[in-house]
Parts: C-alpha cells; structure tokens; sequence
C-alpha cells in the first residue's frame, strides 16, 4: 500500500486579509497559524479562510499556537508603508524593521523555504540596507537567497503592481533555480468591470452632481487624471477647468506650461520630482512682462511663491481624480482607492467599489470583506494578490522543496 504523502505545512507573518495564505491554501499547504496586529483583517482573514489566525505583534518572536520545532514554508509581507514612494519614505520608519522579523522568525521555526514580499520601493536607496540586513542575516544561518520582481499583470489580472519577492531555502545542493511564469493573456479592466450588481461588497459612491468634484470629473476621461505637473494628453490642468479654479488669459496659460517645464528640467536638489524656478531664470525664458503675470496667477491661486525669489505651481500633486480605463490596465491598487479624488470608474462618476478593487487584485466573489469600508479598501490595497500568491506557492512545491 502506497504511503499518503504528508501536507506542507507554513505559517503567514503579517497575513493581512489572507491575499498570500489564498494561493498557499489552494495549492493545499496546511496552515498552522496566521499572525497579524489588526483585528479588522484577522477578522475578514477568519471569516474566508476558517484556519488559525491570532491577533499578535510579531516584535514578539515567540508565536502562539503550539508549533512545531520545523516549519516547511514562513510567508512574509511585512508593512510597506514606510518603503512605499507615494508616502514620506521615513528611513527610520519604525515599521521598516518588520522585514527584518520575518527572516528571524523564519530561522526560529528552521523553515525549509522562506518567503519575503513588498515595494519595488524597499530595494531603492538608503531603504535598501533592510534588505541587505535581511539577506545577510538569513545567509549566516545557511540559506540561499534570490531576489525576483514580479509584475500582478503576469498572472492574469488587470493590474500594473511590481513586487519584489525574496525567497530564502537551506540547501547545500541548490544554489540557484528558476520558476517559469506560466504564460497567461494580459487582460484588461473591461474583464472584470462586469455582472457586479449582485455581487457583495459593491458599495456604490456616486459623486454629488452639485459639487466641485462632479464638475472636474466630467472633464477627466479614461487614461486621464487631473495633473498640473505633466504634460500630454494624459494630464487635464486645473486651467483646464476654470469653472473651479478660475480663468485666466492666453498669457497666463502659456506662463504656467512653462514654470512646469522648468521645474523639472532646472533642479536644484538631488532628490524630488521638481523644484520651484528662479524668478529671474524665468524672465530670461519667457518673452513678456513677468511680474505682473506672476502677480496675477498668485491672486488667483494658481501658483505660489517660495523664499521670495522662486515661484512653483501651486498644486504639485502627480495625479488625482485618475479615471480609469477599461481598454487598459489599473494603477497599483492601493489604500487610497476607495476616493473618487483618487481613482474615478471608467464610465460612472463614482469611486470603484470594493468588489471591483477585489477583482482587480485578484480576489474572487466568494471573498467576503466586512467592517467599516475604509479598512476594508486598506486591506485589499495592502493584500498579496492570490494569482501570485497561488504561482510562489505552487512553484515552492513543485520545483524547490523536492529538491531540498
């Protein structure tokens, strides 16, 4: 009689709503415990997926949970909020060091395979010594390591969010392997815009036809945003909508397109996207009376003045009131997806509801979310989509731990 193969089992550090523990339970691992801080997904987390989960600060090394001295695969996707470049980046972000507990634990619970996921962001400048601690720490206690970016839109889903994967084994025979992408055709946002009005979760915010939002949402279209800072057809100016900003003359337009040209092609600063432009630079480029038009665009509010000498657009945000374009793919599904001054839905002048931003991550319908709606838009945002999820953990099965 043939020996019944024993389950792998794994742990999930940081588990959020269980976006990385999807892909690991339907490649049948046996979970032996979830770990995350926050009530809110712990409890959407236990609602989906009916295996054991604990609320714990994983500072603390020892987990609950009665495991066992060896663990065959730690998951870990560790907060990203510090390393992520549409926040402040804090190099000493207190949350930065939380990549670093993910190898320890790993190395406590002598996992075969560990499994370390976040931003593209986390591997750039200063931030990348976290990593470099991570892997030099995890080599002196004798594992490989291998750094893979992933993009979510190989795996099937209508979604542009680059990932970085690190993937630690202990193998003196296995220095290096390769996990081949299964091809899948890129699909697009009109895949997954459809057959949602009886679907959970698909809370619809219309925005209020009396207001400003209403009146710069009708001027965006799909593939458009509303972007003082770039050019192309892509980015509607905020000239653009005099019916909320305020008109202003033929002079004062062509004044304005070139303070943002020469805010990023004169820098001064290593860092930024930009920097506000010498006042005296721009009377040696512009063929006309400066002053008074720099006196007229500051009383209306369209640009401002910075230490007396320099002036800059006065909204220098890359980007908002993004409309959505069903022929294409979706930026990264973030927290903040859930505000139509963000993101609008392709057709409709509202903000994408749960489900849809579910779908574009990659959740199925029978996923349920609960709770006040913002956390429910976080954890989606912050979730591991289950595509990649169900190809780390198929691919660790199938390919590496065979041969460790």
């Amino acid at each position: 009689m043939e020996q019944k193969k024993t389950r792998l089992t794994y742990i999930s550090l940081f588990s959020g709503c269980g976006g990385f523990d999807i892909g690991f339970k339907e490649n049948k691992y046996v979970c032996l415990g979830a770990y995350d801080i926050n009530p809110h997904v712990v409890n959407v987390h236990a609602l989906n997926l009916k295996h054991p989960i604990f609320i714990h600060d994983l500072n603390n090394l020892n987990l609950p949970g009665n495991l066992p001295k060896q663990i065959d695969v730690v998951v870990s996707g560790s907060p990203c909020q510090g390393f992520s470049t549409i926040g402040k980046r804090k190099l000493d972000d207190p949350r930065n060091h939380l990549l670093l507990v993910g190898g320890e634990i790993a190395i406590k619970y002598n996992a075969k395979v560990f499994i370390s996921e976040n931003v593209l962001g986390s591997n750039s400048g200063e931030h990348k010594k976290y990593w470099n601690k991570l892997v030099e720490l995890l080599q002196k206690n004798g594992y490989n390591t291998k750094m893979v970016k992933y993009d979510a839109c190989e795996f099937g889903i209508p979604q542009l969010r680059r990932r970085i994967i690190l993937y630690a084994w202990k193998s003196e025979k296995i220095k290096d392997f390769d996990f081949i992408i299964p091809f899948k055709r890129k699909v697009t946002l009109d895949h997954i815009f459809n057959n949602t009005n009886k679907a959970s979760n698909h809370n619809l915010q219309y925005i209020d036809q009396n207001s400003d939002d209403y009146k710069i949402a009708i001027k965006i279209k799909p593939g458009q945003k509303l972007c003082d800072v770039r050019g192309g057809i892509r980015s509607i100016h905020s000239w653009h909508i005099p019916e909320v900003f305020g008109k202003i003359n033929k002079h004062e337009e062509e004044f304005l397109m070139l303070i943002m040209r020469l805010r990023r092609k004169i820098r001064r600063r290593e860092n930024g996207d930009a920097d506000p432009v010498d006042i005296k630079i721009l009377k040696k480029y512009y063929n006309g009376d400066t002053t008074n038009l720099i006196k007229s665009l500051l009383k209306k509010g369209y640009i401002k003045e910075v230490n007396k000498k320099y002036v800059d657009l006065n909204n220098t945000f890359n980007g908002k009131y993004k409309r959505l374009d069903l022929n294409s793919f979706s930026p990264t599904v973030d927290t903040r997806f859930g505000s139509f001054k963000n993101f609008i839905h392709p057709t409709e002048h509202r903000s994408i509801s749960v489900r849809e931003a579910a779908r574009i991550q990659g959740f199925t319908d029978d996923f349920i979310f609960n709770g006040p709606i913002q956390k429910q838009y976080e954890m989606i945002g912050n979730a591991v989509p289950p595509p990649l999820s169900f190809f780390i953990a198929k691919s660790i099965k199938e390919i590496l731990i065979p041969q460790l």
